[in-house]
């Protein structure tokens, strides 16, 4: 191929006349990301403007940036995947892409959840040697194959952790996931993961939108945000893997978690990218309650005890003032209207996901969030406002955190119907 730049890319794309504001940046982390380090990426552009915002990106990013051939206004930029001394000469050799497929799912009894089980809400600890395979994976550095691994032993040992401290249900302790929600544009097609440090020119403040990342507990460039290319497509389970192979390792009821469909819509609408793909956040939703009944379903075949669909972002919603900015339980970018339409939006989504299902296998999940050290600046509030909405969701459980002093009095869940188990995370 002939190439103005002094070394041939491995891939290359059009940008248009987009600038790094726009959804440039977001285009070059769906090329950059799939390639090994050293590998080479050529952007083409129109627009002025990238030939200042694309060189101090590289710098920010660690990644190289080796060469700019203009003739007219069209640009042909050439970047490297961290440093060029990292390029191989040969292409690495074929790993596995896929892990090893268990053994067909076998039909088994469901233990029953018992009254007033004990259970971990969300995700256990990770050892050290799972949370670097986890960057690896997503830096592209190790397969999937050996991510899997590498993930079977740390779910080993947090199953064994879970039956040692005598828990009624266990959970596989999220061990597969980069956080409990921003994992599933893994399992999805049409969606990647890109490091939150990529929206800042995305954001309308960006100097306040800097200043929240430096409040989160760890390095805001090892937080990845999903970002919608295409239309959502589910080809492989998103979570029933996790069930399956928990379901191996006891005899005990096993939960699953999942983000739910407000929380999934909330993160992953963004107009300045996702409006290629989608008219409105209102025509994303409709896609993501599909993937998440079709998973659903998947999850009823494989054995889970008990679904549990995450929507912290609820108390997002509901809570207001100067110590209740953006959360990041959600989308940094998401588009919000008045409380009572969220509300009435979170409760229509979530409906359309369990509808024709047993709401006894379903609970729902709502927290404060513990997404900063600081918690003068975390959410806080009682769950009152919540309360009527909660009463028209049609799960058979409610998780509600009450470990918090953030979280309010137990007195404000007293007109929770009762009709349903309230169980309450401490």
């Amino acid at each position: 191929m002939t190439t103005p730049h002094p070394l041939p890319p491995d891939v290359s794309f059009d940008g248009g006349d987009l600038d790094c504001g726009n959804g440039l940046l977001l285009l070059i982390r769906k090329h950059i990301d799939p390639l090994p380090r050293g590998g080479l990426l050529e952007i083409l552009s129109t627009e002025i403007s990238v030939d200042e915002d694309l060189p101090a990106w590289c710098r920010m990013t660690g990644n190289a940036f080796l060469s700019v051939h203009r003739e007219g206004r069209q640009r042909s930029f050439l970047i490297c995947k961290g440093a060029l001394s990292e390029r191989r000469a040969e292409p690495p050799a074929a790993v596995p892409a896929e892990p090893a497929p268990l053994p067909p799912r076998v039909a088994r009894p469901v233990p029953p959840v018992p009254p007033l089980a004990v259970m971990g809400m969300g995700s256990w600890p990770r050892p050290r040697w799972m949370v670097e395979a986890m960057h690896a994976h997503v830096e592209g550095r190790l397969s999937e194959a050996a991510f899997h691994q590498t993930a079977d032993d740390a779910v080993r040992l947090a199953v064994a952790a879970q039956e040692r401290a005598g828990a009624d249900v266990v959970t596989d302790g999220e061990q597969r996931r980069d956080s409990y929600a921003s994992f599933v544009a893994t399992r999805l097609e049409n969606c990647q993961l890109i490091p939150l440090t990529d929206l800042l020119p995305l954001v309308d403040h960006p100097e306040e939108f800097e200043a929240e990342l430096r409040a989160l507990d760890i390095p805001a460039g090892d937080v990845r945000h999903p970002a919608v290319f295409g239309r959502l497509r589910r080809t492989r389970p998103i979570v029933a893997h996790e069930v399956d192979f928990a379901r191996a390792l006891t005899d005990r009821p096993v939960k699953v978690a999942l983000p739910g469909p407000y929380l999934l819509t909330r993160t992953m609408w963004m107009e300045c990218i996702s409006d290629r793909a989608y008219a409105s956040r209102e025509e994303i939703a409709a896609d993501i309650v599909r993937v998440l009944r079709e998973e659903l379903a998947e999850l009823v075949e494989a054995g889970a005890a008990l679904i549990q669909f995450d929507e912290p972002v609820l108390s997002d919603v509901v809570f207001s003032g100067a110590k209740n900015k953006r959360s990041f339980m959600c989308g940094a970018l998401s588009e919000t209207l008045a409380p009572e339409h969220e509300l009435d939006f979170a409760r229509d989504l979530l409906n359309a996901v369990f509808d024709g299902f047993d709401r006894d296998r379903i609970a729902l999940h709502v927290c404060r969030g513990n997404w900063t050290p600081d918690e003068s600046v975390a959410l806080s509030g009682s769950y009152a406002p919540l309360i009527d909405t909660l009463a028209q969701v049609r799960a058979g459980a409610y998780l509600l955190e009450a470990a918090t002093p953030r979280a309010g009095e137990w007195a404000s869940c007293r007109p929770c119907p009762r009709t349903r188990a309230s169980a309450w995370a401490w």
